[in-house]
């Protein structure tokens, strides 16, 4: 999940400055990391849920809202279905026994200095 945690940093990066390639290729990255997640731990023996159950109940409707509004290169919707997609990582973190990983928005890039956000360069 800490490579999860990076794609969803990188997201809202490239959602901010409206490179919407990169925004999409974040969700994309993402997802798959949804998917190996249920394909390669489908349970947790600290999760009362299975991963493979709770995971795409939880997930598949913000990612969808997500790409919608990365297609319709809408930054303010952009920025509602991030936090949707915040909610449903930390609701999912909640129901698996895992509420102590709380996730939010980034609060700059400097985690990332090394990366150009802007598209077109």
């Amino acid at each position: 999940m800490s490579f999860q945690q990076i794609r969803h940093d990188k997201l809202w990066f490239a959602g901010q400055a409206q490179n919407w390639k990169l925004a999409e290729y974040e969700l994309d990255e993402l997802q798959e990391g949804f998917d190996d997640v249920v394909r390669f731990h489908p349970t947790h023996k600290d999760s009362p849920l299975a991963l493979s159950d709770i995971v795409p109940k939880i997930m598949a409707q913000p990612l969808r809202a997500a790409r919608a509004a990365i297609e319709a290169h809408d930054p303010q919707a952009f920025a509602a279905t991030y936090d949707t997609l915040t909610a449903a990582c930390n609701s999912c973190h909640q129901a698996t026994n895992f509420g102590i990983n709380v996730v939010r928005r980034p609060p700059d890039a400097a985690w990332f200095g090394n990366q150009e956000f802007a598209a077109g360069r």
